[in-house]
C-alpha cells in the first residue's frame, strides 16, 4: 500500500507532468531532483504548479522549491517504447509468466536460441530462475510450461497502464491531484 504524506520525500523531487498536466510516467513514476527543477524553472521551461514550504537561497534570490511543475511543451509518447529487461518485466507484471512468482526473475527466451529464438519482444518473457532452470533450452511443449501471457511488444500507453498497478511507497499530497492509480491509497 501507499501512504500519502505531507512530509517532503527525501531530497524534495518534484512531480514533472507533460504539458497537457499528466505524468510523463507512472512507473518509474516521473520526478526530477531539485537541482535540475530549479534549473528549468530559470530555462522557463516549465510552469510551477505547486511547491513545498522548503526554500533554497543564493546571495541574490530566494524560491520555494517546487513539488510539482509542468512542462511547457508537449513531449509526445508516441514512440515505440525500448526493448530493456524493466520493460520486459512491466509488461509482465513484475511475475513469472510460468508460476506468477514476483521472486528472483531473469529473461527467458520462449523459444530458446539455440532452436532460432531471437531475442526481442516477441520471445522474451519474465520468468523466475527455478522456472527458467527447469524450462531450460527447451520448447515450451516439450515441458508442458506455456507463458500465461502472448509475448509482444507494448506500446507506452500499455506500460503507462501496467505502471499504474504499481505506486510509489510515499506520495506527496500535493502530487495525488495528477496521479489516478488502480489500486486503493492509505490517507
Amino acid at each position: 500500500m501507499s501512504e500519502v504524506v505531507a512530509a517532503p520525500p527525501i531530497g524534495r523531487p518534484a512531480l514533472v507532468l507533460n504539458a497537457d498536466y499528466r505524468p510523463l510516467s507512472y512507473y518509474p513514476l516521473s520526478l526530477w531532483c531539485w537541482q535540475d527543477v530549479v534549473k528549468a524553472v530559470f530555462l522557463d521551461r516549465v510552469d510551477i504548479i505547486a511547491e513545498y514550504d522548503h526554500v533554497v537561497r543564493s546571495p541574490s534570490f530566494e524560491m520555494r522549491l517546487p513539488s510539482v511543475i509542468a512542462l511547457r511543451e508537449f513531449v509526445r509518447q508516441d514512440r515505440k517504447p525500448a526493448f530493456t529487461r524493466f520493460n520486459v518485466f512491466l509488461r509482465d507484471g513484475f511475475a513469472c509468466v510460468y508460476c506468477h512468482s514476483p521472486h528472483d526473475l531473469t529473461f527467458d527466451h520462449v523459444i530458446p536460441r539455440s532452436k532460432g529464438g531471437r531475442t526481442s519482444w516477441d520471445n522474451i518473457v519474465a520468468a523466475c530462475s527455478p522456472c527458467n532452470l527447469k524450462k531450460g533450452g527447451r520448447m515450451p511443449r516439450d515441458v508442458r510450461m506455456h507463458p500465461a501471457i502472448k509475448p509482444a511488444r507494448p506500446s507506452n500507453y500499455q506500460l503507462q497502464e501496467i505502471g499504474r498497478k504499481f505506486p510509489p511507497h510515499h506520495l506527496h499530497e500535493t502530487w495525488m491531484d495528477y496521479l489516478y492509480w488502480d489500486v486503493e491509497l492509505e490517507s
